[in-house]
């Protein structure tokens, strides 16, 4: 019997507000603290430790600057962040597959 596919899930990727946070940075290119606070639901102080964890592992990349006289916070996502997202989409992909062949 082949190896279940949760065992594919990466951790770092796969809870839940770093899966939205990668997911985004993927279609935006590249996005917006705020942004992100807002779309995800998430205190400033929360968003910026996930952020913090999936830079760490070379997923995203942080950038601060100024809009104006603001002072802003993007993120982008990495290549290896795009890897590492299609890889979990992929492990996703096949539990439904399993789950679904059922009954």
């Amino acid at each position: 019997m082949s190896e279940h596919p949760t065992a594919a899930l990466d951790d770092v990727v796969h809870q839940r507000h770093r899966l939205g946070i990668l997911t985004i940075a993927d279609e935006a290119g590249k996005v917006e603290f705020g942004y992100l606070k807002s779309t995800l639901g998430l205190t400033a102080g929360n968003l910026s430790r996930h952020i913090a964890v999936l830079e760490e592992a070379g997923l995203l990349v942080v950038e601060k600057g100024y809009e104006g006289k603001r002072p802003r916070t993007w993120v982008s996502i990495t290549a290896a962040g795009r890897t590492a997202l299609s890889e979990e989409m992929s492990a996703l992909r096949a539990l439904l597959d399993r789950h679904g062949k059922r009954g």
